[in-house]
Formats: C-alpha cells, sequence, structure tokens
C-alpha cells in the first residue's frame, strides 16, 4: 500500500471571486463556498470567517478540525463518510499546509466543544492557534440537541468535512510543492536488515465509549462501539479512514485533523529501517463494561504477539472511565513480554490530590503525560470572539462553568475567562507533538 501526499504551503488566505490557489496564497469564493455548505437542508445559518495566528479572536464552541485535501482519483475524502465506502491509503492525496477547517457553533455548545484563542497567553494551549483557519460558523435544524449537554453535532461536522473537500479541490490539477511517501512492506516480506531491529506496534484507543450511535469516532463509516481491535495499514489513518467522533473532555479529543497528520505515525515511519522496525497500527475501542475492556486487551495483546512486536506504544484519547482499558491494555501487552509505553493525558482534580488516572499498575511503568485536564486557566478578555462566548459557562462545555461558589461563572462581565485545561480544542495533543513538560517540586 502506497500513499503519496502532495503538499501546498499556505502563506495566507483570502476572499475573492474564485477559489484558486497560487504561489502560496488560497483564495476562497466565499459566496460558492457557503452555497455548497447550505445544500444541506440542516444546515440553517452559516458564515465563514479567516484568522491567523496572532490575530486577536477567540473562537467558542469548537466543534472539529479538518485538513482541507482532495484525493486525485475522485474518491471521497472521508470514505463511508462522505463518499462510498472505499479503500483509504492508496493512490494520490493533495493537502494544504499550514491551515484547516474550524467548524464553530454559532449559538450552542456542549460538553464535547472546545475554545481556541489566536493570540496572548491561551495561544499556547492548542496547536490551532498557530494555523491559519477557515473557520465555518453555523447553525443547525437540530432542535432537540440545541438544550442538550452532549451533541452529535453531525450537521456541523459533516459540513466541515465536506467544506473542506471542496477547498481540497483547488489544488487537485496542480504540482506540489513537496511529496510525502508512506509505504510499508507486508510485515513477512521485510528484509533480514529490517527484521533484525526491534519491532515496534503502535496501538490507538479510539473514543467509542457511547453505546448510541452518533457520538464516537468512526472507521470507514462504522461507529467505533461496535468495532473490535483491528490491525490497519498507518497509511489509512493518515488518508481519511477514521473521524473525530463527538463525545469527550475537548482538550483529549482527536479531531479528523489529528489523524490525518497523526504525528506519532509519521515518526514511527521515519524511524522504519534505521531504528525500528515499525509493524503498523492496531486500531482499539474504549468500552463501558468491564468485560468489554478485558476483551480488547486480549486481542490487542494477541495481535501484537502475532505480530512479533518487541515494543509497542498504546495512545489513549480521552481519560477517566477510557483509563481501565488504556491501563488493561499496557498490562496485557507486558505480559506477553512486549515492551511498552503509553500516551495520555491527567486528570489529578483542582486540587491535585486525586489519583491522575482512574486505576493504575505496577506493569505500566513507562507513561507520557500530555497534560492536566483539571489545570485552571485564567484568560484575559479578546478583542473578538467567533461564536458565543457564553457557551463556555452556559452549555456545560467540559472545562466551563456557570457557577462555582469560590470562583464564580467561567465567564466573566468584561469578558476574561477562568477555565479548566479541560475545554482547550485538543490541547493535550496526545497524537504526538505535545509541546508541555513535566516539572518537579
Amino acid at each position: 500500500m502506497k500513499l503519496e501526499i502532495g503538499n501546498f504551503h499556505v502563506k495566507d488566505i483570502v476572499f475573492g471571486d474564485k477559489t484558486f490557489y497560487k504561489d502560496g496564497i488560497l483564495t476562497i469564493n466565499k459566496e460558492e463556498a457557503l452555497a455548497f455548505v447550505k445544500e444541506d437542508e440542516h444546515i440553517t445559518e452559516a458564515d465563514l470567517k479567516i484568522v491567523k495566528p496572532g490575530d486577536k479572536v477567540r473562537l467558542v464552541p469548537v466543534k472539529e478540525a479538518i485538513e482541507p485535501r482532495v484525493k486525485l482519483n475522485g474518491d471521497p475524502l472521508f470514505p463511508g463518510v462522505t463518499g462510498d465506502l472505499v479503500k483509504a491509503g492508496n493512490g494520490k492525496t493533495h493537502a494544504l499546509k499550514g491551515c484547516s477547517v474550524l467548524v464553530v457553533g454559532q449559538h450552542w455548545g456542549g460538553f464535547q466543544d472546545g475554545l481556541i484563542d489566536m493570540s496572548g497567553e491561551g495561544a499556547k494551549y492548542t496547536y490551532f492557534s498557530e494555523l491559519k483557519n477557515i473557520v465555518l460558523v453555523a447553525d443547525t435544524d437540530e432542535e432537540f440537541e440545541k438544550r442538550e449537554q452532549q451533541k452529535k453535532n453531525k450537521a456541523l461536522r459533516w459540513a466541515g468535512m465536506r467544506l473542506a473537500e471542496y477547498i481540497g479541490n483547488a489544488v487537485k490539477e496542480l504540482e506540489p510543492e513537496e511529496v510525502e511517501t508512506y509505504e510499508l512492506e507486508p510485515v513477512t516480506k521485510r528484509s533480514k536488515e529490517v527484521n533484525d531491529l526491534p519491532s515496534v506496534v503502535f496501538v490507538i484507543q479510539c473514543q467509542s465509549q457511547m453505546e448510541e450511535m452518533g457520538y464516537n469516532d468512526m472507521v470507514y463509516g462504522w461507529d467505533m462501539n461496535h468495532y473490535l481491535p483491528t490491525f490497519m495499514n498507518p497509511n489509512e489513518i493518515l488518508d481519511g479512514a477514521i473521524i473525530s467522533g463527538s463525545f469527550m473532555p475537548c482538550s483529549s479529543k482527536w479531531s479528523t485533523y489529528d489523524f490525518q497528520n497523526f504525528s506519532a505515525i509519521k515518526r514511527l515511519y521515519k524511524e522504519h529501517g534505521k531504528t525500528v522496525n515499525f509493524l503498523g497500527v492496531i486500531t482499539s475501542n474504549l468500552n463501558v463494561a468491564l468485560e468489554q475492556k478485558e476483551r480488547s486487551a486480549i486481542f490487542v495483546s494477541q495481535m501484537a504477539k502475532s505480530l512479533g512486536a518487541d515494543a509497542a506504544i498504546v495512545a489513549e484519547e480521552g481519560y477517566g472511565n477510557p483509563d481501565t482499558d488504556f491501563i488493561a491494555c499496557i498490562v496485557a501487552l507486558e505480559n506477553e513480554g512486549i515492551k511498552t509505553v503509553g500516551l495520555t493525558n491527567e486528570c489529578t482534580g483542582r486540587d491535585g490530590n486525586s489519583q491522575p488516572l482512574v486505576t493504575l499498575d505496577e506493569k505500566a511503568d513507562a507513561i507520557v503525560s500530555c497534560g492536566n485536564v483539571s489545570s485552571l486557566i485564567k484568560l484575559p478578555p479578546m478583542e473578538t470572539v467567533i461564536g458565543e462566548l457564553e457557551a463556555l459557562a452556559r452549555d456545560g462545555l467540559s472545562g466551563g462553568w456557570a457557577d462555582d461558589e469560590v470562583l464564580g461563572s467561567s465567564v466573566k462581565e468584561d469578558g476574561s475567562i477562568i477555565m479548566e485545561n479541560n475545554a482547550m480544542f485538543c490541547g493535550d495533543r496526545v497524537t504526538g507533538w505535545s509541546p508541555k513538560t513535566m516539572k518537579e517540586y
């Protein structure tokens, strides 16, 4: 399986009379793009804005992020979701780098939504402050969800994915500025030199806790609550086979952009044949019942052992209840003699006195912390708010609150805010590009 991603590095984004890309400038016809978005009858209001690093802009509630791309053979960008069910990970894809499509609710937020500051103190907490962003600000007719804390956000999420593909078409016929090639030999047909290196498998535990369909991550359009651990070619993940869901505290979320640019996968590719034999990816799920958690751990460890893994990396999307899956998976791998490192965030409570993971085990002795969801963040007012700032307090965002006997509301009268890191959009970057470090006192 060979994937070629042709990159176009975006230097600036502007609105204009037509949508095209030239000399690093992405020009978007706003009216045409909005007309395309509004083809979905569930989108009742929509606007497009452009925000760039350093802008004095706060975005909330942010629901999704997608990198604009296009498949050159005409396949859908997200198979089984935005088009027919076809295999991802093969052929040629063109990508607009250094930018994303952000989806922001015009009014209503929920537990799974987050906040982005494009400048100031808050900008350091999220990767998306470093990108040039095309912001779709929209509302829908999904009345049943508006005042629900948990939202599927389906119309908004799908609109973002379709818009990302629409914009990606601007570079479909152009010659890329650089090409990244991803190709792994079949596991059983690798050279002696590669096979003599330590064999590593990457295990990703995608968010799939909700038994009601529509909230979870999806693989090829299949809700991952109905999923069992599966061995996948990493190219599939980098090429749109998995999309983000709409359930989890937001700093723990892996957006669709994160899946498309999975940093840990790219680093393992870089080391393949040099320092490691990268076997591939086992995609697992996160369950609710203990028996389901144990079953998945058995599947993962059996697969890794059968593949001949000497070592494994396990990355968890979420925290709390999923910590049980995370630790169980690490223990099962260690029991098979597979040295395992975990990637996750932690939740110590605002006072720092709680156990950082819900469950622990002595065999989980190599865990990389990507941040503490409970950390309090205080941010001054921002000149411009896109979306609705009140949503942070009113709508039950995972790191915001309407009232606290000590701290008051998350949103102050002057527009300043206090919130937990929980509400920072994809802030903990467990996919491998977290800038956070531990500090010992």
